[in-house]
């Protein structure tokens, strides 16, 4: 996995990422916090998109658009897409060919979150 920083074990930032070393544990920690929580389902559609079914409820859709535009602003090679609904919260994630390695690390975590 060439140009990924590893984390608990597991492939989670790349190299490219921008956001500052002292703070990715602490991003780590939300979306974790996040699967955790929300996490109903999670699928593989194509090799380079993850879809993440998360569990809806007052202040969700909030929290994960805030999460998914500070996600964005660090590492560029996110394509995040949010489907709101009552019950349910889709949220796909995509990424080019380069950051293949770093979708599979983050299909792999939320793997381990699933119910």
């Amino acid at each position: 996995m060439t140009g990924v920083m590893v984390m608990s074990g597991l492939a989670w930032v790349p190299q490219s990422c921008t956001l500052p070393t002292r703070e990715r544990p602490l991003r780590v920690a939300e979306w974790d916090a996040l699967f955790s929580e929300r996490l109903t389902s999670s699928a593989r559609p194509e090799p380079l998109q993850l879809h993440l079914e998360l569990a809806g409820g007052p202040g969700v859709e909030e929290r994960v658009r805030d999460l998914v535009a500070r996600e964005s602003d660090c590492c560029s090679f996110f394509t995040f897409t949010t489907v709101p609904g009552a019950e349910r919260m889709g949220l796909d994630i995509a990424v080019d060919v380069a950051h293949e390695a770093v979708l599979d690390a983050l299909a792999a975590r939320t793997a381990e979150m699933q119910p």
